[in-house]
């Protein structure tokens, strides 16, 4: 499903890792990308027909991570502020694990494996209430089986932010 998705993505990226506020992610580049090739184009609307309701606003660009193969993403919670209650991943080149752990039970956990044209969908709950993370190459495991990291590279789609205020019906709790 990928494939040509990804040689897309290739082109536009810069050359040196964008600094991201809250450090969460190392070893990385990152865009924003309006402009795709047909081929991508059809698989991106694959990806808004699985992950959000039709008519739905999405934000307008897609945003491209390229993270090399040390690089990984720690735990966090992405703030309200930048995108709202789903967004969707399309992952790309290597297989990764990656770990959500409740905010307030961290007992609470699921690794989903990744695999290259996988797609993730993390909304309501599972967005607002669970850590994500890419694990490290060192510790990339699935159960028992190692799951060794390459290049990876996602397109993640976003819904806008909500434009309601803390606490009104329909925002997401404060956690981030």
């Amino acid at each position: 499903m990928g494939r040509g998705l990804a040689q897309c993505t290739l082109v536009g990226l810069g050359s040196r890792p964008e600094p991201n506020g809250a450090k969460a992610i190392h070893g990385f580049r990152e865009s924003e990308k309006s402009r795709w090739s047909e081929a991508s184009r059809a698989i991106l609307q694959r990806v808004r027909e699985a992950a959000f309701d039709p008519g739905q606003a999405l934000l307008p660009r897609g945003h491209v991570l390229d993270l090399e193969p040390r690089g990984y993403i720690k735990p966090h919670v992405d703030s309200v502020k930048f995108c709202g209650a789903t967004i969707a991943g399309l992952s790309l080149l290597s297989p990764s694990v990656m770990r959500l752990v409740h905010t307030q039970e961290p007992a609470d956990w699921l690794e989903l494996l990744l695999e290259p044209g996988s797609l993730y969908i993390l909304r309501g709950s599972a967005w607002y209430d669970f850590s994500h993370e890419i694990l490290r190459d060192e510790d990339s495991f699935f159960g028992e089986r190692r799951i060794p990291r390459g290049r990876r590279i996602s397109v993640i789609c976003r819904s806008p932010p909500e434009e309601t205020g803390p606490g009104e019906p329909g925002h997401p709790p404060a956690a981030c």
